[in-house]
């Protein structure tokens, strides 16, 4: 196992080196004149050169890249154009909100997706079932930001129930932060728990003909041993797979649902460094997703070997 584990890490720093090279070459993809852009239409060519020589723009491209990822390495991301505050500063000020929403959202997903997808296959051709799937194709179809205005309108403003919008610091207290975060985990988790929920049923639903399943239900087990128990370990595999990959549903919609629900996290900072633009915090924080992104794909190949004793390595 450790030695599989060490050769995946091995097998990540390739992807990371290309994931490097594309988020440096932003700077290089983006229209016009990175300096240009950010000196503005009313900028002189000696304030274009002077913010062309400041970002090493007249550099040769490898050179720069270089250098680049020489400061990432040591963790400097940079420094940020419009704030002048180093690029990890800013991200270590908005992670805890993103980091917050996303696991809540996490486990919401699991908690309810896998129980809805193990009971639709349960009942499979059921009226249970139909009212499940049509609600994952009706969930599934639903932009985050819609889902998230109507709960916000419905929960927050009629109802008064929970706040419309800003975030509470765990440090504040359990249930403050909670409050704050348990509309915006239900908007972002809708089209989560739609997907795995799917997923589920079907994995589930191969595995139920099983012969092994079958010789359970004739020796008398319980219908919640055999579904929890032996089923869904056997079924796992997907399901896993799913939600390591449905990290990235989390980590776009994330940026959608601060928005929508004025959460000061890492979805926000990108949108204002898009808009302003300011290209050190925007690589920074693609080159954060990704390797989170990266992070969370070996950790799903590991938990195969837990969830299945078949996968060896």
């Amino acid at each position: 196992m450790l030695s599989y584990i060490l050769r995946r890490i091995l097998s990540t720093l390739p992807v990371m080196g290309i994931v490097a090279l594309f988020v440096f070459s932003l700077l290089y993809i983006a229209p016009g004149d990175p300096a240009a852009v950010i000196a503005g239409d009313q900028a002189s060519p000696a304030d274009v050169e002077r913010i062309r020589q400041g970002l090493g723009l007249d550099r040769p491209f490898l050179v720069q890249f270089g250098t680049w990822l020489w400061n990432i390495l040591h963790g400097d991301l940079g420094t940020s154009i419009f704030t002048n505050l180093p690029v990890s500063a800013m991200i270590a000020q908005r992670i805890e909100p993103t980091l917050s929403l996303m696991a809540l959202t996490l486990v919401l997903t699991i908690l309810v997706a896998v129980p809805l997808g193990v009971v639709a296959a349960w009942k499979a051709g059921s009226w249970v079932d139909r009212t499940i799937m049509a609600f994952a194709v009706f969930a599934f179809s639903l932009p985050v930001f819609v889902v998230g205005y109507v709960l916000a309108y419905v929960f927050a403003l009629q109802f008064e129930w929970l706040p419309v919008q800003g975030y509470k610091p765990l440090a504040a207290g359990l249930w403050p932060w909670l409050q704050n975060l348990i509309l915006p985990a239900l908007a972002l988790g809708t089209v989560y728990i739609a997907l795995i929920a799917r997923i589920t049923r079907a994995s589930m639903l191969e595995v139920l003909q099983q012969d092994y399943v079958r010789t359970a239900r004739a020796k008398g087990l319980g219908q919640r041993n055999i579904l929890f128990v032996h089923a869904l370990k056997n079924a796992a595999v997907p399901i896993v797979t799913v939600i390591g990959i449905g990290v990235a549903l989390l980590i776009g919609g994330a940026v959608v649902t601060e928005s929508v629900f004025a959460i000061p996290g890492l979805g926000r900072l990108t949108i204002d460094a898009i808009l302003r633009p300011d290209y050190p915090v925007i690589q920074g924080i693609v080159l954060l997703f990704s390797f989170v992104y990266v992070l969370v794909n070996l950790m799903v190949d590991v938990t195969y070997t837990l969830v299945d004793p078949r996968i060896r390595y």
